[in-house]
């Protein structure tokens, strides 16, 4: 659902009735002040805003090698090598 329109804290004041019933029937609204967003307006039964999961939001994308836990093992181990 997106955030809707943005109203002003006085015309959403004003105009509180016809706007709760929009948000009633789906159409969030953003009540702003000074142009700066304060709360978004949405029905109460409303789905929660969709986000994509944070794990496993890139599957598929890339491959890991086998050895990822092992690479660059020789150099870092060169840079503790005190022997020589």
């Amino acid at each position: 659902m997106s955030a809707g329109r943005i109203v002003d804290i006085e015309e959403a004041k004003t105009n509180l009735s016809r706007l709760e019933a929009e948000a009633a029937e789906g159409e969030p609204f953003v009540i702003a002040r000074s142009g700066e967003p304060l709360v978004k307006v949405v029905a109460a039964d409303a789905p929660p805003a969709k986000t994509a999961p944070r794990l496993a939001f890139m599957e598929g994308q890339f491959t890991i090698p086998e050895d990822f836990d092992r690479s660059g093992a020789a150099e870092i181990e060169a840079m503790f090598d005190r022997s020589g």
